[in-house]
């Protein structure tokens, strides 16, 4: 049973390991391991705390986590041990349900997990973006902005 609450900060360093380990899997699908920095150095930077922040918990030990707006899904990662056992999901259906009818997410290219899931979850492909990896924008990135539009939400909590 995948349990989704709001974030506590006791929860710190479990998002840490979460993030670090998933991230060196996502940037090993897209533009390569040496753009990897830790959450600890990207999180206030980048936004972590800046919207909601939900994570999911299995058997009372979080396994993922992820941050939105009501328009923008910015952050989404999931222990590698639980890749493909519904907490990705559980929570880009928090998200959802929690959020305005419209909202976004920008995903690197290469990430074909992640893809499919949001693909799966009715999200589509809306524009495709070169530039810089946010955050470490000494490397170069190709990114995917995808939008789900829905006028009927669903509660998940």
């Amino acid at each position: 049973m995948i349990k989704i609450r709001p974030y506590d900060p006791v929860d710190w360093s479990r998002l840490c390991e979460i993030h670090d380990a998933s991230r060196l899997d996502e940037l090993g699908l897209s533009v390569g391991t040496d753009a990897f920095l830790t959450l600890e150095q990207t999180a206030e930077n980048e936004g972590l705390f800046d919207d909601k922040l939900f994570v999911a918990e299995v058997d009372h030990v979080v396994q993922g986590f992820i941050a939105y707006s009501d328009e923008e899904l910015a952050w989404l990662y999931v222990d590698p041990k639980f890749y493909r056992k519904g907490v990705g999901r559980a929570l880009v259906r928090q998200a959802v349900a929690d959020s305005a009818p419209t909202i976004e997410i920008e995903l690197l290219e290469g990430n074909i997990p992640a893809l499919e899931l949001y693909l799966s979850e009715g999200f589509q492909v809306i524009k495709r973006i070169e530039g810089q990896l946010e955050g470490n924008e000494g490397f170069a990135a190709v990114g995917l902005v995808l939008r789900q539009e829905s006028s009927a939400k669903r509660s998940v909590l």
